[in-house]
């Protein structure tokens, strides 16, 4: 009798579509019209409206590069959005402006000194964007013809490429054969080459071919085949970051430092030559400096001297804005025995434009949790979202929103299409929010472990 074999069923998935969904993923900007004013619900934003303005006045100084070396405060309770803004603004600057965000914890974890670790911070969100001419081979590919030996160790090969008003046949080495078979280029295609370094860029492929009964990707871009002189000569911009330049001058294998992280600490003196260069650079025209944004959050967690070196920091002449958020009243400044607000020093506090956030109202929570669900691809029933709406105002808003997927999982499991209010009540008798977490340790009476609290240093700790 003959074994029957069957195979699993193949699952066909697009990875380029598929994307985590975090905390924040929502958030595509600050939400603000041509005047700066803030809508309602725009781009994942609501509410807070006065430090989205705040934001949003602040960013329109950084893109004309007016406040390079100052500082700003986002300060209010938890869960009110003020990582959110800092998102908002690195999503409206866009990828030309730099916009590095770091912990202020992370500092202290890191394989360098805490000095270091901010320098470094700063000078990855200054970007400088430099401007060189270079010759380009620009065209459609009419025909490439490739001859090899009999070894196949050498090839040769000619390269005929056409504008609209004349073609030319080129010679092609060894090094140009592999970059056009790597590449993939093809008959039909339009292409660019930098005479400099080689480097060859498919623009798309000519509208001429676009009849053709060739098998093409959803993403085949096609374009017009290009005018004029086929060589020509093109201003190229790159912008790096003036930390990218450190690393790629700091040691011989520099370049690869950038890929692998490791980048060690860099001397002081080849920053300040490397600073000479750019300035250099700037006064020629052939270089421009574009200050960026620095975000520090949970800023509190910074000690004394991340804040003196700060303070010091913003004055040079090479400085982004610095954002910073924290979320403390009066606190303890660490590395101190001083309390002050937001736990900054008051000689930082006096530098900074403070903005405030508060505590969403009823109405901004429901409409945050109705943008939430949408981006987790979660339907609440219209009861589901009043008592989800009344859970975030008695706990956390954060604790709701961690909720819907939780409940998701118990709709699907009673093979329900939308989540309804009985998944959240399951939901909440499963997971505890930090009131009620509270309680249960007052309820246990001791019997945990590590209870003890008494003395100068414990109190100290929890102030």
């Amino acid at each position: 009798m003959a074994t029957s074999i069957t195979a699993g069923a193949s699952e066909l998935r697009d990875i380029t579509k598929m994307e985590r969904i975090g905390a924040h993923s929502h958030i595509r900007g600050l939400g603000l019209d041509d005047r700066l004013e803030p809508r309602d619900n725009s781009q994942g934003m609501v509410g807070q409206a006065k430090a989205r303005k705040a934001a949003g006045m602040i960013l329109k100084m950084v893109q004309e590069g007016r406040i390079a070396g100052r500082a700003m405060l986002f300060a209010g309770p938890p869960s009110t959005g003020k990582t959110a803004i800092a998102l908002g603004m690195a999503q409206t600057l866009g990828s030309d402006v730099p916009f590095t965000m770091i912990a202020a914890s992370e500092v202290f974890s890191l394989s360098m000194s805490k000095t270091e670790a901010l320098t470094q911070a700063l000078r990855r969100s200054i970007g400088v964007r430099i401007k060189e001419e270079t010759e380009i081979i620009e065209g459609e590919v009419v025909e490439i013809q490739i001859d090899r030996s009999l070894t196949g160790a050498t090839k040769t090969g000619k390269l005929t490429i056409k504008t609209t008003d004349m073609e030319t046949i080129y010679d092609l080495g060894t090094k140009m054969i592999d970059a056009l078979s790597k590449e993939k280029v093809l008959a039909g295609d339009v292409i660019a080459i930098d005479k400099t370094s080689g480097k060859i860029s498919k623009l798309g492929r000519s509208f001429a071919r676009s009849r053709d009964y060739d098998a093409m990707g959803a993403d085949t871009k096609f374009v017009q085949c290009p005018e004029g002189e086929i060589q020509k000569r093109k201003e190229v911009v790159h912008t790096v970051s003036l930390h990218e330049i450190d690393v790629i001058n700091s040691r011989t294998q520099g370049f690869l430092a950038l890929f692998a992280g490791d980048t060690g600490e860099i001397k002081p003196e080849l920053r300040a030559q490397i600073n000479t260069k750019v300035q250099e650079w700037r006064e020629e025209g052939k270089a421009e400096i574009i200050p960026g944004v620095l975000f520090i959050d949970e800023v509190h967690m910074l000690d004394i001297e991340c804040f003196s070196f700060l303070n010091r920091a913003l004055e040079n002449d090479l400085s982004p804005l610095v954002v910073m958020a924290s979320n403390r009243g009066m606190a303890r400044i660490r590395g101190t025995k001083f309390r002050s607000p937001h736990g900054l020093p008051v000689d930082l506090l006096d530098r900074v434009l403070i903005v405030s956030t508060k505590p969403y109202t009823e109405e901004d929570i429901q409409q945050i949790i109705h943008i939430r669900c949408q981006e987790e691809d979660v339907t609440l029933t219209q009861d589901a979202t009043t008592v989800l709406t009344r859970m975030a105002m008695d706990t956390t808003l954060r604790y709701a929103l961690n909720l819907i997927s939780c409940a998701q999982v118990l709709a699907r499991k009673r093979k329900a299409e939308q989540v309804d209010v009985e998944d959240l009540r399951r939901g909440y008798t499963y997971f505890m929010d930090e009131k009620r977490s509270v309680k249960w340790l007052k309820d246990q009476q001791g019997s945990l472990m590590f209870e003890e609290i008494g003395g100068e240093d414990d109190v100290m700790d929890q102030s």
